[in-house]
């Protein structure tokens, strides 16, 4: 499997970009906060992006690549199968943090290491830039926060609320650069 990594530049960012990228994930269990612990519950469900979504994703990830932050893929034959974005602007009691705003692996391209390396290239991009920790916001599922844990992510020191009340199902979580 021969892979290519490198930055997407803003021109590129647009549907056809996505074109032979599969989001599908099933989700069987998430991790959920009850009295002050995290459990596993049972919470099916498929998650997919609509058009809406990507044009949702699309915009910011447009955002993203406008404001200096780092949008990179890992591209397969010329098709886009996993991206990582970082925003470049700091947050945090002492702007110790960055933003890990996205990281996706398309489903047929799954556990073959493309996870691993677009989180190290984001780890690279925002240690060259000064930060402290890269912050993220991450599905719940099972699975996910497996792949987190794998890349020495913890629980977030400290939660940052915009994420919390864009999607209350996440898990905040941190990285130490």
């Amino acid at each position: 499997m021969q892979m290519e990594y490198r930055e997407i530049e803003p021109v590129e960012i647009d549907r056809q970009l996505f074109s032979r990228f599969i989001r599908h994930q099933t989700v069987t269990d998430c991790w959920r906060r009850e009295n002050g612990a995290w459990v596993i519950k049972s919470d099916p469900f498929t998650d997919d992006w609509s058009e809406e979504d990507y044009k949702t994703l699309i915009a910011c990830l447009q955002n993203t690549a406008a404001t200096g932050g780092f949008v990179y893929g890992a591209f397969q034959d010329g098709a886009l199968k996993g991206f990582v974005s970082v925003e470049a602007g700091f947050f945090g009691d002492r702007q110790q943090y960055l933003d890990l705003s996205s990281i996706h692996v398309s489903e047929d391209m799954r556990a073959h290491g493309i996870g691993k390396t677009l989180f190290e290239a984001a780890k690279e991009w925002a240690r060259q830039k000064g930060a402290g920790k890269l912050y993220i916001s991450a599905h719940s599922a099972v699975e996910s926060q497996a792949f987190y844990k794998a890349m020495g992510c913890s629980e977030a020191q400290i939660y940052h609320q915009k994420h919390v009340e864009a999607e209350p199902y996440d898990c905040q979580l941190e990285y130490q650069l």
